[in-house]
């Protein structure tokens, strides 16, 4: 059979073709994946550890400083708030594996730690959904401890200063019982990892589960949502926006905000203590609210206006931890101060504003 001739056409056609190819296979190998550096471990010193909700905001932080450490890391997370993209620097390192996957179904894999932070944490995201809030903090609570006790793992859960409620007590110690309210409109978040606490103390005292649980208090820094409706994404994306910054009550309610690092260093400390009673993990430097957002207008450089809104229903009137038993038994205080956070925050949320496509990065790379 004969074949008509190529033209010089289609010869010019297909050497075109094959320039672009050769020229896309170039940028490719220039593109070439660059890991942040990570410590090289033996294998009887390397961990196989597991995150739940590990593409979250604190989560991927968490996830940076194992990764650096040397250890395998395993992120689950389905994604109802946490983001790939907060921990794409690591997609394809042989360490680091990332699994689509929601606690509240049994999840079976081998690992030696469990760092279980998988639920929504802003009042916002968690009142969105209450049963499923409730679900992620008794379900996937059990789920992770059944993980635990089947490959005799340890596993510290993430609580929170929301135990303690609207507090009596001030500053709040670890055996403070709080004054909760357990039909409120937070009660789903509260009163969910109440039960939390107690299932992991079940699971210690009937199975003999190593648990460890942590308090963490008001947490602030890079790779926060935008909109996640918190003090300091509001204020500072409201600042930078040149909007009015919202207060809501009469803006004398006070919180003590800690740096992400911070946080993650105390949750690594206490994983590998030996010591398994609840502990407060926070920045016990307190601010009113009003007072914060003064800061943070003047941070920024605009001079929005504060505006004044009816304060939200259960919401604490003073919040400061008490971490004498961090101090004795972790060796662990904050280090970050205050305004280096938040600089350090407006300048992410600034490249965060200068987004204007889908495809465009904002990557926040780890702090080593």
């Amino acid at each position: 059979m004969l074949y008509p001739a190529k033209s010089a056409t289609d010869e010019t056609r297909l050497r075109e073709k094959i320039q672009v190819l050769e020229q896309r296979i170039g940028e490719l190998e220039k593109q070439k994946k660059h890991f942040p550096e990570v410590k090289f471990l033996s294998y009887k010193d390397r961990k196989r550890i597991l995150i739940t909700g590990g593409a979250g905001f604190v989560g991927s932080h968490l996830v940076d400083r194992l990764m650096i450490e040397g250890h395998e890391v395993t992120v689950a997370d389905n994604f109802f708030t946490g983001r790939k993209r907060n921990v794409e620097h690591w997609f394809g390192h042989e360490n680091f594996e990332l699994l689509n996957h929601d606690v509240v179904n049994p999840l079976y894999i081998e690992v030696d730690e469990i760092f279980h932070l998988a639920s929504p944490a802003s009042p916002k995201n968690y009142m969105y959904n209450p049963i499923k809030t409730i679900k992620t903090n008794t379900m996937g609570t059990i789920n992770m401890l059944g993980l635990a006790k089947r490959v005799r793992a340890k596993m510290l859960m993430a609580s929170t200063s929301e135990v303690y409620g609207d507090p009596e007590v001030h500053p709040q110690t670890e055996d403070y019982w709080g004054h909760v309210n357990p039909i409120g409109p937070r009660a789903c978040y509260d009163e969910g990892k109440r039960v939390a606490e107690t299932i992991c103390y079940a699971y210690a005292k009937q199975d003999h589960v190593k648990v460890r649980v942590a308090r963490i208090f008001n947490t602030f820094g890079p790779r926060m949502h935008m909109n996640d409706g918190r003090v300091v994404s509001n204020f500072i994306i409201q600042a930078l926006q040149g909007d009015p910054i919202t207060l809501y009550g009469d803006g004398m309610q006070t919180r003590s905000f800690q740096y992400v690092s911070d946080l993650v260093s105390g949750l690594i400390a206490l994983m590998n203590s030996n010591y398994s009673q609840p502990v407060n993990i926070g920045n016990p430097d307190e601010h009113t609210i009003k007072d914060f957002a003064v800061i943070i207008n003047q941070l920024v450089g605009n001079n929005s206006k504060i505006e004044m809104r009816p304060a939200m229903q259960d919401d604490p009137k003073r919040r400061k931890p008490d971490i004498s038993r961090a101090k004795k038994y972790l060796s662990w205080e904050p280090k970050v101060g205050m305004l280096d956070g938040i600089n350090r925050t407006v300048e992410y949320f600034r490249n965060e504003l200068k987004r204007r496509r889908h495809d465009e990065r904002n990557v926040f790379l780890p702090e080593i």
